[in-house]
């Protein structure tokens, strides 16, 4: 019986089936249970047997000896009918036990036929038990080499994707954590459609995964289509509900059905209900009507909008859509874009209206590379016609016009090229780049991306710039070229006082090193330098000032006198830029020559002084005897002295007529001395011009007479008078009618003329005689100085040179026009300014 009771106890305890190794069902369980109980029943029958023979009237000896042989006796009978009733009974119990394991084991085989119909697997883990027993149709999961490993079911990686194994993870710790049930979905890796069940049963953790299909599958896939859905419409009216703008769905009648907060707020309704109960509208009724009209012929409707909230009007960009059998819609505000987009109007404008102004062409393309933006003076600058700039071409439009007509640089790979230009629509930074076109211009291209999208072309014409680069790289050049070939001396002190340039001449000068020049000294390192030559220390000063003063910047001229016996000059000359120019000029073979012509003039000068004093002298000593002779000429000719012989009277005439001209010439060497001297004063007055032409006429109407020369006058009878000395005026005119006279030939005519303008009065006096060579021209108003030219004319060479100081001394001026074999005329111009001739008089 124990055998049997030990059995009975495995069959409870173990989790392993009695018959063919299979889990014991709850059927079994509780037979055992019960067979345990019997048990327990007979023992307790066989002690109260043992209890009742205790009662039996012995002395105690004896019931001693008794009990002792009877309790011997009694437990054998006992233990010998225990024992056989435990033997039937056991044998009973076998048998009834035997025929409900078969029972089971029917219901058993039964239950997993039905179980197993359709392919699925089973997987439990008994109460604390870490290993799982795994049963079904492993092919359902798992490949056939795998399938002989059942445990790799429970890597659920190895047949599901990443995410849903991860689920499966999760789902099965949280089942075997605290009995959490669930239910998923999944496609294996095969294809196949599964459902996982999870649950917690008799304290087993047990999954069943299945295939799903047919009604099942279809069931499955409609409910969870419906959770989804149901999930969906909550998130989306939670979010419809929590946005910030009127949001609302409607009825095919029009009636609203949904509402957000914001939309009650905005239509100014109590709360979300009486919107909706009451049909609170948000739009005027025109914009319902087109709403509506919108939603019905295109089902949908976009606009923006004006709506007032809380008395405040606001622009909303309305969206709505005809959806299912209503429709729904949303306001969203719209009032600061709109600000901002009018705001970026106009600021776009004032940029289009700037770039219009600018010199520069400017080109924007959009993301689509089509031209969005073009200004005047790319157009100018490209030639590009107006009607074709304004149809939006592309940019490998633009380009390939204008490389058909040759007006950008030829390429010899042009579809590379323009690819490579092309790149700006991909790149993040500006580039630049220079176009040398085929008509020699130079084009200055930037290519800016716009954060748009798209590119911006700027277009410089700066073929001017790098003329003048090239001019003022020339000019550099000549510069530093005629600096180094100068025989003065340069150096260029910036406004720091440093030297910035010098010449070879300027080193050699002052013997200085190149290599110490080219490390910009500052002026006092300099001055260091050059002060074993000169040591003058205001010269320096004045120098040093000149190149580091800031205000009163003026050029300095010095004149150095070295140790060496060399003069410079030097020159210390602002430039614009605040820098300072110093120039050594080696003067002193001008200085020396300077210093002998100086002596030389200063000898001349005495000599002419000389000269003067002694004309000057030797005519008033002469005059005073010629004085007296004339005087005895005229009392001998005069017939109250008594009666000449004719030979003593021709011989009286020859002495009074060179007396006459040698007092002439004279009285002509004293007035010229007097000029020089700045001692002649004019005595002006009014001057009748033609009563002054007759009175110079008059005194050469004997020499007239005897060469058969006439004189004709030509002046205006009411020319009238003007403001000179006049005695000196007649003898201007004397003076050129004597000399026309000495040139003039015989039997010709002499011109006197004389005209009025408006600030002057000219007398000119004509001959016809041999001119005068052009060699003598300027020499003819020189002291004594006088050439016959083949003529009659013989003199001192007085006159000429006394009409031009006589008419300079008036302010005017003497013109003498002479063809050689035509005649001369010269001609004397007085000013009618009167303040001119007392200027020139002083």
């Amino acid at each position: 019986m124990s055998g049997v009771v030990r059995a009975i106890r495995r069959t409870w305890m173990s989790g392993t089936s009695l018959v063919r190794g299979r889990a014991p069902s709850y059927a079994v369980r509780a037979l055992a249970a019960f067979t345990l109980a019997g048990l327990t029943e007979a023992h307790a029958e066989t002690a109260l047997g043992e209890q009742v023979d205790s009662f039996l009237g012995l002395t105690q000896q004896e019931l001693a000896a008794l009990a002792l042989t009877l309790g011997v006796l009694g437990f054998s009978v006992v233990a010998t009918i225990a024992l056989m009733r435990t033997r039937l009974q056991a044998a009973k119990v076998e048998k009834r036990l035997r025929a409900d394991v078969r029972a089971l084991q029917g219901d058993n085989d039964r239950l997993r036929a039905l179980l197993f119909t359709e392919p699925q697997v089973l997987i439990s883990w008994p109460a604390a038990a870490s290993r799982p027993e795994i049963s079904g149709d492993l092919a359902l999961l798992l490949p056939p080499a795998a399938q002989q490993q059942p445990q790799r079911v429970l890597a659920f990686g190895t047949w599901l994707a990443p995410d849903p194994a991860l689920r499966m993870d999760r789902a099965v710790d949280a089942l075997r954590a605290d009995g959490t049930p669930f239910a998923l979905h999944f496609a294996t890796s095969a294809g196949r459609a599964v459902e996982a069940i999870g649950r917690a049963i008799g304290g087993q953790a047990i999954i069943r995964i299945r295939e799903l299909g047919g009604v099942r599958r279809e069931l499955a896939e409609t409910t969870q289509r419906y959770k989804n859905l149901q999930e969906e419409t909550e998130i989306l009216r939670g979010f419809a509900a929590a946005l910030p703008w009127p949001v609302w769905a409607r009825r095919a009648d029009g009636s609203l059905v949904f509402a957000n907060a914001a939309y009650a707020h905005a239509a100014e309704a109590a709360d979300i209900s009486e919107a909706v109960v009451r049909n609170v509208e948000l739009l005027d009724s025109g914009d319902r009507q087109d709403m509506a009209r919108a939603l019905t012929e295109t089902g949908r409707f976009a606009a923006r909008l004006p709506i007032v909230i809380s008395g405040e009007r606001r622009i909303f960009d309305v969206r709505a859509f005809a959806v299912g059998g209503g429709s729904a819609g949303a306001a969203i505000d719209a009032s600061e874009a709109a600000a901002l987009k009018a705001a970026l109007t106009r600021m776009a404008e004032d940029h289009r209206r700037t770039l219009d102004q600018l010199s520069s062409g400017v080109a924007v393309f959009d993301a689509r590379r089509r031209l969005a933006f073009y200004n005047d003076s790319y157009r100018r600058l490209w030639g590009l016609d107006q009607t074709f700039l304004d149809s939006n071409p592309d940019d490998s439009s633009v380009l390939d016009r204008l490389r058909a007509t040759r007006k950008i640089p030829e390429q010899p790979d042009f579809r590379q090229w323009k690819a490579k230009l092309h790149e700006a629509y991909r790149a993040v930074e500006p580039a630049k780049d220079v176009w040398y076109l085929p008509d020699g211009r130079a084009v200055s291209v930037a290519t800016t991306p716009n954060p748009e999208g798209g590119v911006t072309y700027i277009f410089d014409d700066v073929s001017e710039r790098y003329n003048l680069a090239r001019q003022y790289d020339g000019l550099i050049r000549v510069q530093r070229e005629t600096l180094d070939n100068l025989a003065e001396a340069v150096a260029v002190f910036g406004s720091d006082g440093r030297a910035s340039l010098f010449n070879p001449t300027f080193v050699k000068m002052w013997k200085l090193s190149p290599e110490a020049m080219q490390q910009r000294p500052h002026i006092d390192t300099v001055e260091g330098w050059c002060r074993p030559l000169f040591d003058d220390a205001a010269a320096w000063q004045r120098i040093r000032s000149a190149v580091t003063a800031i205000d009163d910047r003026r050029p300095v001229p010095l004149n150095l006198e070295r140790r060496d016996g060399s003069v410079l000059d030097c020159m210390a000359m602002p430039l614009p830029d605040g820098a300072t120019m110093l120039t050594f000029q080696d003067v002193t073979d001008t200085v020396n020559v300077e210093r002998a012509l100086r002596e030389r003039n200063e000898a001349l000068e005495a000599a002419d002084q000389m000269k003067v004093d002694f004309v000057h002298h030797v005519s008033y000593e002469l005059r005073s005897p010629l004085t007296t002779i004339i005087g005895f000429a005229h009392f001998l000719s005069d017939p109250a002295t008594g009666p000449l012989t004719q030979k003593q009277d021709e011989y009286l005439g020859y002495i009074t007529s060179s007396t006459n001209a040698l007092l002439a010439i004279i009285n002509n060497i004293l007035d010229l001395a007097t000029i020089d001297a700045g001692a002649m004063t004019l005595n002006l007055g009014p001057v009748d011009i033609r009563k002054a032409i007759e009175s110079a006429a008059e005194g050469i109407q004997d020499r007239l007479a005897r060469d058969h020369i006439r004189l004709a006058i030509d002046a205006a009878p009411g020319i009238g008078s003007f403001v000179a000395d006049e005695r000196r005026v007649v003898q201007v005119l004397y003076n050129l009618l004597a000399n026309s006279v000495g040139f003039a030939p015989q039997d010709s005519t002499i011109t006197i003329a004389a005209r009025r303008s408006d600030d002057r009065i000219s007398f000119s006096v004509t001959d016809s005689g041999p001119g005068i060579p052009p060699d003598v021209r300027d020499k003819v108003f020189d002291w004594f100085e006088s050439h016959a030219n083949g003529s009659r004319h013989r003199g001192a060479g007085l006159g000429l040179s006394l009409v031009r100081s006589f008419v300079e001394l008036h302010g005017g001026r003497v013109r003498v026009d002479s063809v050689v074999g035509n005649g001369t005329v010269v001609t004397c111009d007085f000013p009618l300014d009167q303040v001119a001739q007392r200027t020139a008089a002083e």
